[in-house]
């Protein structure tokens, strides 16, 4: 048989602090409060993605004591919403007090807003070429010339209709400032568009070759020559003489001698007349033609006398 006043000491004791207790909370005021929380999305289905309209945080008003709202902060009040049912297309999902967890002593009077509209869309992929990014000049007299990726492609994922428009992903810059070699950085590989991910994602290497930069040289009052010319016919250029721009390495515009670049109008086919034609010319192969001014020069071409 167990003493009814054995340990009546801490019985009593326990007894008052539970008055004690009552009575601190009874006697507070009870009080609304509005807060934004967090909206937690639940059972997701696989194969199914999300639209980028999605709200992350709801309004709600509490109820309860002063001091147990006073404790009370955003993160320990949290919305929830259950997909598990969510189909491709855009759905309405309520949302209900008895979907905001809260701590005990705390009651959930209204959720705004009632209702979550989402969007669906079926889960997609499909593999990317990476494009490298640089950041910065060479050294003077140098310039960026081929640039390469490791990995060169990458597989993106997200919803299908983002999957499609998706052409590139991107890197980080690669610095190049003052370079006057190859460049090659480890960089993190991503892609601009917040619907789409990397359905692998890891770090990347990308190289860019230094080369030195083409320089053009005006070679001027070059004469223009008249080529396929009738035996029967004879022509007269206006301007006879153009200047002929020609771009290539430093080193290799040293090496070209004016007179191995040769201007001239194409007149095969022409009987007499006047015209208006383009200039062309020939350069060695260390150079290229980048234009001749004027570019067109008035040809006019009549019969030979006998």
């Amino acid at each position: 048989m167990t003493w009814p006043f054995r340990h009546l000491g801490l019985k009593l004791l326990s007894v008052g602090l539970a008055v004690l207790l009552w009575m601190t909370v009874s006697g507070e005021e009870t009080v609304e409060r509005g807060l934004r929380v967090p909206l937690e999305l639940q059972q997701v289905p696989a194969g199914l993605e999300l639209g980028a309209d999605v709200p992350t945080t709801v309004d709600v008003r509490v109820r309860g004591g002063s001091g147990v709202l006073s404790r009370v902060s955003a993160g320990d009040v949290v919305a929830v919403i259950d997909l598990r049912t969510a189909r491709p297309g855009r759905r309405l999902f309520p949302l209900t007090p008895e979907q905001v967890r809260v701590p005990f002593g705390v009651e959930v009077v209204q959720v705004m807003p009632s209702a979550v509209a989402m969007a669906f869309e079926p889960s997609a992929s499909r593999q990317v070429p990476v494009v490298p990014a640089v950041d910065g000049r060479p050294a003077p007299g140098y310039m960026v010339g081929a640039m390469s990726a490791d990995p060169s492609t990458v597989e993106v994922i997200g919803p299908e209709s983002a999957v499609k428009r998706a052409s590139e992903a991107m890197t980080e810059p690669v610095s190049v400032a003052g370079a006057r070699g190859t460049v090659s950085e480890d960089v993190t590989i991503g892609v601009l568009d917040p619907a789409l991910r990397l359905k692998n994602p890891r770090p990347g290497k990308v190289t860019v070759q230094i080369v030195a930069a083409p320089h053009d040289r005006t070679l001027r009052n070059r004469p223009v020559h008249l080529r396929n010319l009738s035996d029967t016919l004879v022509a007269e250029a206006t301007p006879t003489a153009v200047d002929v721009i020609i771009r290539g390495t430093r080193e290799a515009l040293t090496r070209v001698d004016p007179d191995d670049v040769v201007a001239y109008i194409d007149l095969a086919g022409l009987g007499a007349g006047e015209y208006t034609l383009t200039a062309h010319a020939d350069t060695s192969e260390d150079a290229g033609v980048v234009r001749l001014e004027p570019s067109s020069v008035k040809v006019r071409i009549a019969s030979a006398k006998r």
